[in-house]
């Protein structure tokens, strides 16, 4: 009985240290976005959006270096967990030489895209980071840095979207064998490819809420099939897992596109930045199966070796996947239930 309570606690305690770390970061590291459109040689709009949830928001605020000056009061609002902010400036110089400065920025973990539409036709996209959140314009700024922001975009995006990672984890644990996982994860790559490209350039339009709280589901569904397995049942997912990861790969595309749809792609260079994107989501992703695998077979040779065998080796291996299971398995469940009153609130 002290085992299997030992064992429930221990559960417990991971579910729900899990479901704080998650949430935690699934707000904090958000990326902020900053909008500068110029209308007239001397005028632009300022649209300025910042990670929110409920009624907070973190603490970041937008301030313009040198001669500029403010024409009307922000006008602002909170909707789809982000706060947003609409103001109008006036810039004698044309904002050459002024500074943009994004005020608290180092003391988040989060980073800020900032896009500027000018005049003549010309978009720049910049990030701003907590170790340099201040850049300077100046008057012959160049619109081709795009490629390697959009790159690392999409590589931060998979690493840091917890949830993406966790479906891709539960694929790892579903699958036998190197063949089937390299056409399992084929196939994932290839629908959420597809369904990213659709979104981006306007052919398919899904609603970003309902689509969050699906892909928690697919981690539950996936993260049951695991156990099934484990008991020695036999289901279409785990014969053939490239079909679930086809089916719900559609699904974390449409995720993938309303993420890069809060931060918009340069109107000159979409096919460009849809590419730099995609090819940095994959490399996100063969960087998290690497270091899994790297984990996994580290510790199948520690094991092998004889720090535990027989029979322990066994139970040890077993109790870790369904503890593992089961952690991966409540979080998604608690966003799941999350994300579904959200919807119908």
């Amino acid at each position: 009985m002290t085992g299997k309570l030992m064992r429930a606690l221990t559960l417990l305690i991971a579910f729900c240290g899990s479901v704080f770390v998650s949430d935690v970061l699934a707000h904090e590291l958000r990326p902020a976005y900053l909008q500068i459109t110029q209308k007239a040689p001397e005028e632009f709009s300022v649209l300025w959006r910042v990670p929110a949830r409920g009624q907070m928001k973190l603490s970041l605020s937008v301030a313009f270096d040198g001669e500029v000056t403010q024409l009307d009061s922000a006008a602002g609002r909170l909707a789809n967990g982000m706060y947003s902010e609409r103001w109008h400036i006036n810039s004698a110089t044309g904002l050459t030489g002024t500074a943009v400065v994004v005020n608290g920025l180092e003391q988040t973990m989060t980073d800020v895209l900032m896009r500027v539409e000018w005049l003549d036709g010309r978009e720049q996209v910049v990030r701003l980071v907590p170790e340099n959140p201040r850049y300077v314009f100046s008057g012959n700024a160049r619109a081709d840095h795009w490629l390697p922001t959009y790159f690392v975009l999409g590589v931060e995006h998979i690493l840091l979207g917890i949830d993406h990672l966790l479906f891709v984890l539960v694929l790892l644990l579903l699958v036998s064998g190197w063949h089937s996982l390299a056409i399992t994860i084929s196939a994932f790559t290839l629908a959420h490819s597809v369904t990213l490209a659709l979104s981006v350039l306007g052919v398919l339009s899904v609603p970003q809420a309902p689509v969050e709280a699906v892909i928690a589901l697919s981690i539950v569904f996936v993260a049951s099939e695991i156990l099934l397995k484990q008991r020695g049942l036999s289901t279409l997912s785990i014969r053939r897992p490239w079909l679930v990861a086809m089916g719900f790969g559609l699904l974390h595309g449409l995720g993938f596109a309303g993420a890069l749809a809060d931060i918009g792609v340069p109107a000159e260079a979409i096919a460009g930045s849809l590419l730099a994107f995609n090819l940095g989501v994959e490399a996100g992703q063969l960087l998290f199966i690497a270091a899994v695998a790297a984990v996994y077979v580290l510790l199948r040779t520690g094991l092998e070796t004889g720090v535990i065998t027989g029979k322990r080796l066994h139970a040890s291996r077993a109790m870790v996947m369904s503890l593992l299971v089961y952690v991966i398995g409540g979080t998604a469940s608690w966003w799941l239930i999350d994300r579904t009153v959200a919807l119908i609130s």
